[in-house]
C-alpha cells in the first residue's frame, strides 16, 4: 500500500430536459427534479452544474435560479466550482448569468454536447 488516497469522482449535476450531458454525474429533467437535486447536495462542494434555461413546455430554470438566489440572499450560498449555463436561448442564458453572477456564484456560457 503507498498511503496515497484516492481521488475523489467529481461531482457534476445538470438541470437539462434533453442533453444527455456525459460528464455529469446526475441529471435531472425539470426544474422541480433540479430543486430537489440540488437541496440532497445541500451540503456537499458541487464541482460543476450545468443549467440548461428552457426545459420544455413552460418550464424553464428560473425556480432554480430562484433556490441558488435565495441561499446566497440568505448568506449560505450553494458550494459551487463553476455553474456553465448552455442554452440555446441566448436571452434567457444571459438572465441566468447576470442573476447568479449577482451573487457572487461563478458562471460562464458553454456550448453543451
Amino acid at each position: 500500500m503507498n498511503g496515497d488516497l484516492p481521488v475523489p469522482t467529481p461531482v457534476v449535476l445538470g438541470i437539462d430536459d434533453l442533453r444527455r450531458l456525459p460528464r455529469a454525474t446526475r441529471i435531472a429533467r425539470t426544474s422541480g427534479e433540479g430543486i430537489r437535486l440540488l437541496r440532497e447536495y445541500r451540503d456537499r462542494f458541487v464541482d460543476e452544474l450545468w443549467l440548461d434555461h428552457d426545459l420544455g413546455g413552460d418550464d424553464t430554470i428560473l425556480p432554480v435560479v430562484t433556490l441558488l438566489e435565495e441561499a446566497a440572499f440568505h448568506g449560505h450560498p450553494f458550494r459551487i466550482g463553476t455553474i456553465f449555463v448552455h442554452s440555446a436561448n441566448p436571452i434567457g442564458a444571459e438572465t441566468v448569468v447576470r442573476s447568479l453572477t449577482r451573487w457572487n456564484y461563478r458562471v460562464q456560457r458553454a456550448t453543451a454536447q
